[in-house]
Parts: structure tokens; C-alpha cells; sequence
């Protein structure tokens, strides 16, 4: 009888203890897995041809706000069409404004921030051309922002070193 009851005192504890290593587990695993999805999609669209860049300026709101991640498919000028969000280079920085206007024989657009009361003071050349907006992310733009950073890439890799612990955690409480 004293064999019964300490055999089945040792189970419910061998089951009690499980608890603790299951949840480390999963909450490592967790961690690792939001890591990698949140550094995937700043890394695939690029492998899948995209150009990505945050937006600064509130130009295109309400359409695309400040701190959105846009993600800029190449494209040829003469497929663009009136309405159509490009993104293009001036001076030193990425613009990315609504077409106005394709005026092909002059290898120029017209374009225009949603924000803004008239059209932009000059045309935009072809060749200054980046792409087509394919898509946009509000907010997005702040996680790009700190992942790009030396203080980001840090974080990101402490964050996922701590989810490794815990999964490693979760072994070691395992084996005991």
C-alpha cells in the first residue's frame, strides 16, 4: 500500500513538473518564431525583387501615414497609369507621390502628395523612376527603423539569444 501511494506521489509530480519546462519551451519558442517572422519580412520582399523604405513625410496621408513601410515593385514608366502611388529619387532622398499625369512622349510624370494642396513644381524624368507602390504597412516602418539601428540589430539578437535560453532552460528541466 506505502509502494501505491508514494508511486503515485511521484507521478503527479513527474506531471506537475512538466508544467514549467513545457511553458519555458514555449514561450522560447515563441520568441524565436516572432523574431524570425519580424526579420523575414524585412529581408524576403527583397529577395523577391521589392525595394523597401519607411516614409518620413506625411505627403501621401491619409493613404499611407508617417512611419509605414512601403514596398516598392520595379516597374516600366510607360505601364504606369494616372492614380498609380511611385516611388522616385530626388536629390538624396526617396519621394513617393501619386501620378497625376503619364506624359509619355516627354518621358516625364506629374505627380502629387495626397496631403498636398497642388502638384508638385516639377515633373519627374523617367529615369528617377524607383517603382509601383505594391504595398504599404502602417507603423511597420518603426520596427525597420530600429532593426537597421546598431542599438536594433542588438536587441533583436539578445531578444532571440533569450528564447534559445529558455528552450535550452526547458531541456535542462526536463532531464532533472
Amino acid at each position: 500500500m506505502k509502494n501505491k501511494i508514494k508511486a503515485e506521489a511521484s507521478s503527479a509530480a513527474s506531471k506537475g513538473g512538466n508544467v514549467i519546462p513545457t511553458l519555458c519551451n514555449l514561450m522560447g519558442t515563441f520568441i524565436l518564431i516572432a523574431v524570425i517572422v519580424s526579420c523575414l519580412s524585412l529581408t524576403l520582399p527583397r529577395l523577391l525583387g521589392y525595394e523597401i523604405y519607411e516614409v518620413v513625410s506625411g505627403s501621401m496621408e491619409p493613404e499611407i501615414p508617417v512611419g509605414s513601410v512601403i514596398y516598392v515593385k520595379e516597374a516600366e514608366p510607360e505601364d504606369i497609369r494616372e492614380g498609380d502611388i511611385i516611388a522616385f529619387r530626388s536629390s538624396s532622398s526617396v519621394i513617393t507621390h501619386r501620378v497625376v499625369q503619364n506624359k509619355l512622349v516627354e518621358g516625364e510624370f506629374v505627380t502629387k502628395g495626397d496631403a498636398n494642396a497642388g502638384e508638385d513644381l516639377r515633373a519627374i524624368s523617367y529615369s528617377e523612376l524607383i517603382g509601383v507602390v505594391a504595398y504599404h504597412f502602417p507603423e511597420a516602418g518603426r520596427l525597420m527603423a530600429l532593426y537597421t539601428s546598431t542599438v536594433g540589430k542588438v536587441y533583436v539578437i539578445l531578444v532571440a539569444a533569450c528564447g534559445a535560453m529558455l528552450n535550452m532552460l526547458a531541456g535542462r528541466l526536463r532531464s532533472r
